[in-house]
């Protein structure tokens, strides 16, 4: 998977904003941010028909299409009809990564069976979970066939750094892509965050020196560590060129050390945050 993607979540939510959103998911594209990443959950379907719309025309090779089905939906009567949906939704025939969007009442054992008959029937290449724990993902591994889960997407950012304790080592240990949702802590602007981290000082100073915003600083953040694709939502433009800078963003060990003082890693087990 490539470093950089693209996030689906609000995506097709206004209608009025629905011809940027397009232009600015073909840019990204064309960028090379071709890993697009959504969810039968988002705005109930809107945000996969969206996505259709923007890659009409564009040859399937040249981008991978994620998508996610609801826990509640991921078993035996459940879960092939999901999927169809998405596909159709999405305009393809065959989706590269299809995940569980968080533990539900149907057991992993069925989740898996299930994900593994989908692969067979040549509906995914790869399946994987999202918003898993290391322990979830223990539990996982001793489930038959679930040594074949391709990819955790989970939230990661500066302001959220609790991975990096366990889960990351995890799953690097294990062959395990990490995938990074809300990367740009929705601009800063989680409920749950103390402050507004693309006005915060230290983030200030350092993108002021290498004549970014704070927002590419967050990025880079992600983007420096091994082993994971971020998959921020950018629906301009503007947006999607100020992401994709962020690739070529290389900050010096100092200044990240700046930022740590700040946003200072795990030093024990913390809570998996979920958005």
């Amino acid at each position: 998977m490539p470093s950089l993607g693209q996030g689906g979540w609000t995506l097709g939510d206004d209608p009025s904003r629905a011809e940027e959103e397009i232009r600015a998911l073909r840019l990204g594209v064309s960028l090379g941010m071709n890993l697009i990443d959504t969810a039968e959950m988002y705005g109930s379907g809107r945000s996969e028909e969206l996505i259709r719309r923007a890659l009409r025309g564009v040859p399937r090779k040249e981008y991978q299409l994620v998508s996610k089905v609801l826990p509640q939906n991921a078993g035996e009567g459940r879960i092939f009809q999901s999927c169809e949906q998405s596909l159709r939704r999405l305009g393809t025939d065959c989706l590269d990564l299809y995940l569980l969007h968080w533990r539900g009442p149907v057991s992993l054992q069925e989740t898996v069976c299930c994900m593994e008959g989908l692969k067979r029937a040549g509906k995914i290449r790869f399946w994987g979970v999202s918003n898993f724990d290391t322990p979830d993902m223990e539990e996982l591994w001793a489930v038959p066939g679930g040594e074949n889960c391709a990819a955790n997407q989970v939230m990661y950012h500066l302001g959220s750094r609790g991975i990096e304790f366990d889960l990351l080592p995890w799953l690097a240990a294990h062959g395990v892509a990490a995938m990074a949702y809300c990367p740009l802590a929705q601009g800063g602007r989680l409920a749950r965050m103390r402050q507004n981290l693309v006005s915060d000082p230290a983030l200030l100073r350092v993108a002021a020196k290498y004549g970014v915003t704070t927002a590419q600083i967050l990025l880079a953040f992600v983007l420096r560590q091994k082993n994971i694709t971020a998959v921020p939502k950018a629906g301009t433009a503007a947006h999607v060129r100020e992401n994709a800078a962020s690739c070529a963003l290389r900050i010096d060990a100092p200044d990240w050390g700046e930022i740590d003082a700040v946003f200072p890693p795990p030093a024990h087990k913390m809570h998996l945050d979920i958005e």
